[in-house]
């Protein structure tokens, strides 16, 4: 299951590539998609802010982006009969995060694990436009990263 992890945050909080590299590796397992690609870039404030004005045009650092391969017809249902091999792109802002984190009271690795399964259910079509799309995609978060609790944070 190749899952790409690059860190270009020099200066923000210390987080192990190896242990996000676990806990995507157990979440993709989870979701029956063990041979499926997953890319993760770990960064910082300055650099989410150019990617999320790039492409969202909202010129602000925010917690993470996703950026999925596939269209879907409903969460889970690409369109077509594409596979689920490459399922996208994942950017979390390390900075935010550890932000989020101690407001949450929290270590970085857990809000990070939170971030990361919120990510993951965007590439495979989920939302969170509606109340019910929320419920859902809160739901489907929970599973996740109750999934993960065995890989020591």
């Amino acid at each position: 299951m190749p899952v790409w992890i690059r860190r270009a945050a020099p200066k923000a909080p210390p987080l192990s590539k190896a242990l996000v590299k676990r806990l995507a590796d157990c979440m993709l397992r989870q979701l029956n998609l063990g041979q499926s690609e997953l890319s993760i870039l770990l960064t910082d404030d300055p650099h989410i802010r150019i990617i999320n004005r790039e492409h969202r045009a909202k010129d602000k650092p925010t917690d993470v982006l996703s950026f999925p391969q596939l269209e879907f017809v409903r969460p889970g249902k690409p369109k077509g009969q594409a596979p689920l091999s490459v399922l996208g792109d994942i950017v979390i802002s390390l900075d935010t995060a550890e932000r989020q984190a101690q407001s949450r009271r929290r270590p970085l690795a857990e809000e990070v694990r939170f971030l990361l399964a919120h990510g993951l259910l965007h590439l495979l079509g989920y939302d969170h436009g509606t109340p019910l799309e929320k419920k859902e995609m809160t739901k489907q978060t929970r599973w996740l990263v109750s999934g993960t609790e065995e890989i020591s944070l």
